[in-house]
């Protein structure tokens, strides 16, 4: 892509530089349904594939980020509600009233 501008100092080739030298560009092999429907989240949202592909990498979490957040949630609930270390006993209670409100068998008030 080159940029013209109606401004005659400022050459063409100098701005077409300095953009490709700031933006670097990768090719992502995607079937054409994934590149179809990626076009269309981009749209509905009025922004760039580009823009969505990065919007996307930045909100999903890395393994080591869901590790981290994970450490810093188990730390919080032995400080502020169990005054103790989180046990797998714990965790299973959990499981099971997580389990129990899913299923619709806790969780109304009556």
């Amino acid at each position: 892509m080159t940029v013209t501008l109606e401004r005659p100092e400022v050459r063409p080739a100098v701005v077409y530089h300095g953009y490709t030298r700031a933006m670097a560009d990768t090719t992502i092999k995607v079937d054409p349904a994934v590149r179809d429907r990626l076009l269309e989240l981009a749209r509905e949202r009025g922004m760039t594939m580009r823009d969505l592909v990065a919007q996307l990498a930045e909100a999903t979490p890395t393994q080591e980020e869901l590790r981290q957040r994970y450490e810093a949630t188990k730390a919080y609930v032995e400080e502020h509600f169990l005054g103790r270390p989180y046990t797998e006993e714990d965790e299973k209670a959990g499981e099971k009233l997580w389990a129990d409100v899913v299923a619709g068998r806790i969780g109304e008030v009556q």
